[in-house]
């Protein structure tokens, strides 16, 4: 399994390859929802816990809408459209100062969360390769 984190230079912005939907298909939406919600466990306890909230309501919403635009871009049903429109999430996350350090953390949490799922590696691959590339849309500050 590689989960190197790609080198990330400011502004770019890559083309992004979906994960298989045989990701979803084998994890199933409450594995992904799991997922998700423990990569947020990690998170609020991470050098940038700052930038998630600390409410557990919202954090239980952020967590729900995180695993809502995963479950859709593996191929399931479309819950982040019809619940929040269309993903923008680079002007979505354009109030936080996402830094290209505070990406590498966001990713070296994937990096526990993913380790300790039973698949397939192809399909883990896919879906850190999705991950490592689609974060380079969220970096939104040199400083």
């Amino acid at each position: 399994m590689d989960f190197s984190i790609n080198q990330y230079e400011f502004g770019q912005r890559p083309a992004v390859t979906i994960p298989s939907p045989e990701f979803l298909k084998i994890l199933t939406e409450e594995g992904i929802r799991k997922m998700v919600s423990d990569h947020y466990d990690l998170l609020s306890k991470s050098e940038i816990k700052h930038l998630f909230p600390r409410i557990d309501e919202q954090l239980d919403k952020a967590k729900q809408r995180s695993s809502d635009f995963f479950i859709q871009i593996c191929g399931g049903h479309p819950y982040f459209n019809e619940n929040r429109g269309k993903p923008m999430l680079a002007k979505r996350h354009a109030p936080f100062t996402i830094t290209s350090e505070a990406r590498e953390v966001w990713l070296k949490c994937y990096i526990q969360i993913l380790s300790n799922l039973d698949l397939q590696e192809e399909l883990l691959q896919s879906f850190w390769n999705y991950l490592n590339v689609f974060s380079f849309w969220m970096v939104n500050s040199k400083k």
